[in-house]
């Protein structure tokens, strides 16, 4: 059962020289300012860990995966800086995510949109289900997805980044996902893919640790100008946010 936290939930089990980090919050596993704040924060503590060879990251529950950034707290911002400041969330959990020492491994159950993608393409290897589909909605409600674009293009290409992020309201499925160089491996049903991802993990944890940070660091070689490639994009972001048309949309999906 998942969490009914507002702010929602975050819990780390560190176990056989592996941590795993689960986040949850009430509205489809989305993250408010707060939540993304911890796990960037847990990020960087797991990171300097020298117990911990690898990280599994995963979502509470059976369904969404992770439905972006907080849509209540978009409609909030009403300055250059808290726009700059929200869309700073995803910028920071990302240079975390690229920063770790460890390779981290993503665990998709369900659905993902706009930010969640971003998540799963900052991993660096991800099992999922069937049911794990993806969409940037973006577009659809008057902002993009600036922020998050280097870690989607650099898995599945520009192409692929256009297709998905010009086409805010289709869904692609777990394959297209997987074809596309997003997804590891997608399974029939979770259960499956839980047996197997316990095995991957039980196997990567045997190895070298001082191999594991290695290859981390080749994966992740030539990002070095993130940090302030990131902000940048979010400062743009968080101009689009307070833009008349994206105001006007926004307002109107207000329930």
């Amino acid at each position: 059962m998942g969490t009914n936290r507002p702010t929602g939930s975050l819990y780390t089990k560190i176990e056989n020289r592996t941590a795993t980090i689960e986040f949850g919050h009430p509205a489809s596993n989305s993250f408010v300012s707060e939540l993304l704040d911890r796990l960037t924060d847990e990020l960087k503590n797991i990171s300097s860990n020298e117990a911990v060879s690898i990280v599994v990251l995963k979502s509470e529950g059976d369904r969404a995966f992770c439905a972006g950034a907080s849509f209540d707290e978009l409609l909030e911002i009403s300055t250059p800086v808290e726009g700059t400041t929200f869309f700073s969330g995803f910028a920071n959990v990302i240079n975390a995510m690229r920063e770790c020492v460890h390779p981290i491994i993503g665990r998709a159950q369900g659905k993902a949109v706009g930010g969640g993608v971003g998540l799963i393409a900052a991993c660096d290897y991800v099992f999922a289900s069937e049911a794990a589909s993806i969409r940037l909605s973006e577009l659809s409600i008057g902002i993009a997805p600036l922020v998050i674009e280097p870690a989607v293009q650099r898995k599945i290409g520009m192409a692929g980044f256009a297709e998905l992020a010009l086409s805010p309201t289709e869904w692609k499925n777990a394959y297209w996902a997987q074809e596309k160089g997003l997804y590891s491996k997608v399974f029939s049903s979770i259960k499956e893919m839980d047996k197997e991802l316990d095995f991957f993990m039980s196997t990567l944890a045997s190895y070298n640790p001082e191999a594991l940070r290695a290859i981390k660091k080749v994966l992740w070689e030539d990002t070095a100008s993130w940090s302030e490639l990131l902000t940048k994009r979010a400062e743009i972001s968080g101009k689009l946010a307070l833009s008349p048309s994206s105001k006007e949309k926004l307002n109107s999906l207000k329930k």
